[in-house]
């Protein structure tokens, strides 16, 4: 369920031609470095949002200062990205590179649209009411949300002015660029931990899991309210003891953890693999059975967690 938009599309959109690619280190092994939200395609667009009237050092100066960014899509959303209806947020460009990402078109960053932090939040205040009325907010997704941490941080701040309810929904491996002072503007963090595994972590991202769990401790300590997610997919990360180590992880932040969502993986995603010229890995995946699911949830439920 989503709110109507109609009367939103008062912007247009153009390619941001700018140097974004900024992960040098990615692993070779695979063409792919975005993960999105797992229950969901993309909506908006950048309709409403992006600009046409910066020029090239202009907006290179505004990104320096998180006045601009790159975005690939909005949209409004109830019950997925947070309490109530939320204006989700999805920024281009992520440094992991997850075997079952379902939006591999926004993997690189400048593959999104410039926004301005003004346009953004000029949105977000026009929703102000739903917000209020639904208990929602916004959520700052992606793509890595902190790929982009300085506009990530000039939204949030924006947000919290207005008094509207702030999440980011991030991998947490660039938890290091996530200052203090942004820990301040955010209510609530959908931490993916996509194994517990070191080993299966590296399989399911190419890159090392340890990042994630320094951010966990970090949210922890900062008192914030966690929504954990665990994408489960079949001869992956379904194994009982990854898992069990999932849950390890998770049960390191007891008082601020508030639920688990255990998300199945699903095959939505695999026709854009195809249309962009990549190599598919999980072709021959199904998505798992409900016995499966059940076994998973009822091992985070083992461990005092409530599970989604």
């Amino acid at each position: 369920m989503a709110y109507d938009m109609q009367g939103a599309s008062d912007g247009s959109s153009i390619y941001l031609g700018m140097p974004f690619d900024l992960d040098p280190d990615a692993p070779e092994r695979r063409d792919q470095d975005f993960e999105a939200p797992q229950r969901r395609t993309m909506g908006a667009g950048t309709t409403g949002l992006a600009v046409t009237d910066v020029d090239h050092k202009d907006r290179l100066n505004m990104m320096r200062t998180g006045q601009l960014g790159s975005v690939h899509s909005w949209e409004l959303v109830t019950a997925v990205d947070g309490p109530g209806t939320r204006m989700t947020v999805f920024m281009a460009g992520c440094p992991l590179r997850c075997l079952y990402c379902h939006n591999p078109d926004t993997f690189k960053m400048k593959d999104g649209e410039p926004v301005t932090a003004d346009t953004l939040i000029k949105k977000l205040k026009r929703y102000r009411p739903v917000f209020k009325a639904t208990g929602g907010g916004v959520t700052l997704s992606g793509g890595e949300v902190l790929m982009q941490p300085r506009f990530a941080a000039t939204i949030l701040k924006g947000a919290h002015d207005l008094g509207i309810h702030t999440c980011i929904d991030t991998s947490g491996y660039l938890g290091a660029n996530c200052t203090d002072e942004m820990l301040q503007n955010i209510d609530l963090v959908l931490l993916d931990v996509k194994s517990g595994i070191p080993e299966t972590y590296k399989a399911t991202t190419g890159r090392e899991l340890q990042p994630t769990i320094d951010f966990g401790d970090r949210l922890a300590a900062a008192g914030i309210e966690v929504w954990a997610r665990f994408v489960l997919v079949p001869g992956l990360t379904d194994a009982y003891d990854n898992v069990e180590a999932v849950a390890d992880i998770i049960a390191r932040w007891p008082d601020n953890v508030s639920r688990v969502e255990v998300l199945p993986f699903h095959q939505m995603g695999r026709d854009k693999w195809e249309s962009l010229g990549y190599k598919y890995q999980l072709e021959d995946t199904e998505p798992p059975e409900p016995e499966l699911v059940e076994r998973v949830r009822d091992q985070f439920r083992a461990r005092g967690f409530y599970v989604k």
